[in-house]
């Protein structure tokens, strides 16, 4: 019997294998979970899925994650779907405009920033208040959101993005509090090392990064199942203290300054 046995969850964002959010729901499902996928239409057409969802006898619910009403939508067909309300909550949503367009920081256009925030970011905020709405988490439920630790310092190249992870993290906090005094559901961060996901294809730098970072953790970068260990650990009982809280799955990364290869690196320049 897994950690998650007679758990149900709703996955937001999983596009394809290589996706974060693939990787925690094929976990979540491993540990006994029953679980609902969703994203947008677009995304399913374009994306697998729609296998994903078929080959574990999932459902699979087109939702715009910007739109309330949508999500209001979701919500209520996720309970029917599964029997009662909603353990945990996975928010692996992001996207932005300006990177897609190799846009700089200091060029940014500014409705494509805007819609940044809204997909990115906002979006969990809309999905928390359309649940507080309808009581449709569990008491003591959970919900976690991907970040990065752009969200924090200064990171070239990731531009809005750093932007919308902070604001998507103080969100996190702010619905956590809220979350939290009314049933206990708590709401936490995984901070991921670099994962060549189809929004992080989007960076230019991504390639040099994940080398720079992989030379700067201890443990080496995070991998995808990593990130998927994380959060089913936070979503399971075991977890039931933890919340507003921001977890660096990043093999070391962000508590680290200097490392011998590194070093071993500028001394061969």
């Amino acid at each position: 019997m897994g950690i998650l046995s007679q758990k149900k969850g709703l996955v937001f964002g999983a596009f394809n294998e290589h996706s974060l959010a693939w990787h925690v729901a094929q976990h979540c499902l491993d540990e006994g979970a029953d679980i609902v996928l969703t994203n947008t239409a677009a995304a399913i057409q374009l994306g697998t899925v729609a296998r994903l969802a078929e080959e574990q006898h999932v459902p699979l619910v087109e939702c715009d994650a910007t739109d309330m009403d949508d999500i209001r939508s979701l919500l209520t067909r996720t309970q029917e779907l599964l029997g009662g309300k909603i353990d945990f909550i996975l928010h692996a949503v992001a996207q932005s405009a300006n990177l897609r367009r190799h846009k700089t920081y200091e060029q940014a256009n500014y409705t494509y920033f805007q819609r940044t925030l809204d997909i990115s970011a906002l979006s969990l905020h809309k999905i928390l208040q359309a649940a507080l709405e309808q009581d449709a988490i569990s008491p003591h439920g959970s919900v976690v959101a991907l970040s990065y630790i752009a969200a924090e310092r200064y990171c070239h190249g990731y531009n809005d993005m750093s932007d919308a992870k902070a604001l998507l993290e103080s969100i996190a906090r702010q619905f956590g509090a809220v979350y939290g005094q009314y049933n206990g559901v708590r709401v936490n961060i995984v901070s991921q090392s670099p994962t060549p996901t189809k929004a992080g294809t989007n960076w230019d730098e991504l390639d040099l990064w994940y080398q720079y970072t992989n030379h700067m953790s201890p443990l080496g970068n995070a991998t995808a199942d990593d990130c998927a260990n994380t959060c089913v650990a936070l979503f399971s009982d075991l977890m039931k203290s933890v919340t507003m809280q921001t977890i660096y799955c990043d093999g070391g990364f962000g508590r680290t300054i200097l490392t011998p290869e590194i070093m071993n690196d500028y001394r061969h320049t």
